[in-house]
Protein backbone atom coordinates (compact mmCIF):
# COMPACT_ATOMS: atom_id res chain seq x y z
CA UNK A 1 0.00 0.00 0.00
CA UNK A 2 1.34 3.59 -0.35
CA UNK A 3 3.22 5.57 2.14
CA UNK A 4 2.19 9.08 2.95
CA UNK A 5 4.08 12.08 4.29
CA UNK A 6 1.63 14.07 6.44
CA UNK A 7 3.15 17.89 6.76
CA UNK A 8 1.08 19.43 9.26
CA UNK A 9 1.97 21.60 12.70
CA UNK A 10 -1.69 20.97 13.98
CA UNK A 11 -1.49 17.72 16.18
CA UNK A 12 -5.24 17.70 15.34
CA UNK A 13 -4.95 17.74 11.98
CA UNK A 14 -2.02 15.14 11.80
CA UNK A 15 -4.68 12.60 14.19
CA UNK A 16 -7.32 13.26 12.23
CA UNK A 17 -5.21 12.75 8.87
CA UNK A 18 -3.37 9.90 10.27
CA UNK A 19 -6.51 7.91 11.35
CA UNK A 20 -8.52 8.88 8.27
CA UNK A 21 -5.50 7.39 6.30
CA UNK A 22 -4.54 4.01 8.33
CA UNK A 23 -7.97 3.16 8.20
CA UNK A 24 -7.71 2.78 4.44
CA UNK A 25 -4.48 1.14 4.93
CA UNK A 26 -2.04 3.58 4.43
CA UNK A 27 1.30 3.92 5.87
CA UNK A 28 1.41 7.36 7.01
CA UNK A 29 4.73 9.31 8.92
CA UNK A 30 3.28 13.01 9.99
CA UNK A 31 5.71 15.82 9.93
CA UNK A 32 5.72 18.73 11.89
CA UNK A 33 6.59 21.50 10.11
CA UNK A 34 8.24 22.58 6.76
CA UNK A 35 11.88 21.53 6.96
CA UNK A 36 11.49 18.26 8.75
CA UNK A 37 9.62 17.37 5.90
CA UNK A 38 11.97 18.29 3.31
CA UNK A 39 14.61 16.12 5.67
CA UNK A 40 12.83 13.48 5.53
CA UNK A 41 11.63 13.04 2.12
CA UNK A 42 14.47 11.37 1.26
CA UNK A 43 13.99 8.26 3.08
CA UNK A 44 10.47 8.25 3.71
CA UNK A 45 10.06 8.03 0.23
CA UNK A 46 6.62 8.88 -0.23
CA UNK A 47 3.81 8.41 -3.22
CA UNK A 48 2.03 11.19 -1.96
CA UNK A 49 2.54 14.05 0.14
CA UNK A 50 -0.04 16.21 2.29
CA UNK A 51 1.16 19.64 2.81
CA UNK A 52 -0.11 22.40 5.24
CA UNK A 53 0.48 26.04 3.41
CA UNK A 54 0.97 27.29 6.55
CA UNK A 55 3.49 25.27 7.92
CA UNK A 56 6.67 26.95 10.44
CA UNK A 57 9.64 27.22 8.38
CA UNK A 58 9.08 26.09 4.95
CA UNK A 59 5.47 25.80 3.80
CA UNK A 60 2.86 23.95 1.82
CA UNK A 61 3.88 25.46 -1.37
CA UNK A 62 7.66 25.41 -1.20
CA UNK A 63 7.32 21.50 -0.37
CA UNK A 64 5.19 20.76 -3.19
CA UNK A 65 7.84 23.30 -5.38
CA UNK A 66 11.01 21.26 -4.42
CA UNK A 67 9.45 17.38 -4.65
CA UNK A 68 7.80 18.49 -8.61
CA UNK A 69 11.76 19.76 -9.32
CA UNK A 70 13.47 16.72 -7.95
CA UNK A 71 14.42 14.02 -10.07
CA UNK A 72 14.05 11.73 -7.18
CA UNK A 73 10.47 11.96 -6.47
CA UNK A 74 8.72 12.29 -10.07
CA UNK A 75 6.41 9.77 -9.31
CA UNK A 76 5.21 11.92 -5.92
CA UNK A 77 2.00 13.56 -5.99
CA UNK A 78 1.18 16.38 -3.82
CA UNK A 79 -1.62 17.56 -1.94
CA UNK A 80 -1.74 21.17 -0.26
CA UNK A 81 -3.78 21.61 2.72
CA UNK A 82 -5.68 24.77 4.06
CA UNK A 83 -7.71 25.64 6.93
CA UNK A 84 -11.41 26.79 6.31
CA UNK A 85 -10.35 30.57 7.69
CA UNK A 86 -6.30 30.16 5.69
CA UNK A 87 -5.30 32.18 3.26
CA UNK A 88 -5.34 30.53 -0.01
CA UNK A 89 -3.74 31.29 -3.46
CA UNK A 90 -4.80 29.41 -6.06
CA UNK A 91 -1.61 30.84 -8.62
CA UNK A 92 0.35 29.66 -6.25
CA UNK A 93 -0.72 26.09 -5.96
CA UNK A 94 -1.20 26.17 -9.99
CA UNK A 95 2.49 27.66 -9.96
CA UNK A 96 4.04 25.06 -7.74
CA UNK A 97 1.90 22.47 -9.86
CA UNK A 98 -0.09 21.01 -6.77
CA UNK A 99 -1.95 17.53 -7.64
CA UNK A 100 -4.94 18.65 -5.38
CA UNK A 101 -6.08 20.86 -2.51
CA UNK A 102 -7.59 19.71 1.21
CA UNK A 103 -9.68 22.04 3.24
CA UNK A 104 -9.56 21.10 6.78
CA UNK A 105 -10.63 19.69 9.25
CA UNK A 106 -10.30 16.92 7.39
CA UNK A 107 -13.25 14.94 6.03
CA UNK A 108 -12.78 11.36 5.46
CA UNK A 109 -15.26 10.74 2.41
CA UNK A 110 -13.43 14.26 0.63
CA UNK A 111 -9.56 12.78 2.16
CA UNK A 112 -9.86 9.35 0.68
CA UNK A 113 -11.46 10.49 -2.74
CA UNK A 114 -8.25 12.81 -3.18
CA UNK A 115 -5.87 10.13 -2.16
CA UNK A 116 -7.13 7.47 -3.41
CA UNK A 117 -6.43 7.73 -7.32
CA UNK A 118 -3.36 10.16 -6.68
CA UNK A 119 -2.03 7.37 -4.64
CA UNK A 120 -2.64 4.66 -6.95
CA UNK A 121 -0.73 7.08 -10.09
CA UNK A 122 2.02 7.56 -7.80
CA UNK A 123 2.32 3.69 -7.26
CA UNK A 124 1.78 2.62 -11.07
CA UNK A 125 4.63 5.10 -11.94
CA UNK A 126 7.06 4.26 -9.55
CA UNK A 127 6.36 0.52 -10.93
CA UNK A 128 7.51 2.04 -14.26
CA UNK A 129 10.43 3.89 -13.78
CA UNK A 130 13.41 2.05 -14.38
CA UNK A 131 15.57 0.32 -12.10
CA UNK A 132 18.29 3.06 -11.17
CA UNK A 133 15.23 5.29 -10.33
CA UNK A 134 13.73 3.79 -8.60
CA UNK A 135 16.49 3.16 -6.71
CA UNK A 136 16.87 6.84 -6.02
CA UNK A 137 19.55 6.95 -8.75
CA UNK A 138 19.21 9.47 -11.24
CA UNK A 139 21.69 8.65 -14.02
CA UNK A 140 23.82 12.34 -14.62
CA UNK A 141 22.99 13.70 -10.87
CA UNK A 142 25.49 12.78 -7.82
CA UNK A 143 24.78 10.79 -5.31
CA UNK A 144 22.35 12.25 -2.68
CA UNK A 145 24.39 13.15 0.57
CA UNK A 146 23.05 10.65 3.68
CA UNK A 147 20.49 12.62 5.87
CA UNK A 148 21.59 13.80 8.70
CA UNK A 149 19.15 13.71 11.81
CA UNK A 150 19.07 15.97 14.77
CA UNK A 151 18.62 13.60 17.93
CA UNK A 152 14.62 14.75 18.05
CA UNK A 153 14.48 13.62 14.44
CA UNK A 154 16.66 10.19 15.02
CA UNK A 155 13.69 9.59 18.36
CA UNK A 156 11.07 10.51 15.68
CA UNK A 157 12.43 7.62 13.62
CA UNK A 158 12.77 5.36 16.34
CA UNK A 159 9.01 5.13 16.96
CA UNK A 160 8.79 7.60 19.79
CA UNK A 161 6.10 10.57 19.47
CA UNK A 162 8.13 13.92 19.56
CA UNK A 163 4.87 15.37 20.31
CA UNK A 164 4.37 13.51 23.60
CA UNK A 165 7.57 13.77 24.48
CA UNK A 166 7.51 17.46 24.50
CA UNK A 167 4.25 17.44 26.11
CA UNK A 168 5.76 15.84 28.83
CA UNK A 169 8.77 18.01 29.04
CA UNK A 170 6.47 21.23 29.17
CA UNK A 171 4.55 19.35 31.83
CA UNK A 172 7.70 18.80 34.03
CA UNK A 173 8.84 22.24 33.72
CA UNK A 174 5.43 23.71 34.41
CA UNK A 175 5.24 21.61 37.77
CA UNK A 176 8.94 22.40 38.54
CA UNK A 177 8.61 26.14 37.64
CA UNK A 178 7.36 27.80 40.68
CA UNK A 179 10.01 26.11 43.09
CA UNK A 180 12.62 27.50 40.65
CA UNK A 181 11.09 31.01 40.86
CA UNK A 182 10.96 30.57 44.21
CA UNK A 183 14.36 29.68 44.84
CA UNK A 184 15.94 32.36 42.12
CA UNK A 185 13.57 34.53 44.10
CA UNK A 186 14.74 34.16 47.64
CA UNK A 187 18.73 33.92 46.39
CA UNK A 188 17.90 37.70 44.81
CA UNK A 189 16.81 38.90 47.53
CA UNK A 190 19.69 37.99 49.53
CA UNK A 191 22.22 40.02 46.94
CA UNK A 192 19.98 42.51 47.31
CA UNK A 193 20.36 42.65 51.13
CA UNK A 194 24.11 42.07 51.22
CA UNK A 195 24.47 45.23 48.56
CA UNK A 196 21.71 47.40 50.63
Amino acid sequence: MSRILLADDSAHAQRMGEYILREEGYEVVSITDGETALLRLRDVDPDLVLADVLMPVKSGYQICEFVKTSPYHRHTRVVLTAGVNDPWNPEEAARVRADGKLVKPFEASAMIEMVKPLAAAAESDRGSAPASEAAGQVPGLPEPEPVKFTPFQQEERRGLDPERVRAAVALALDEAMSDIIEKITEKVLVALDRNA
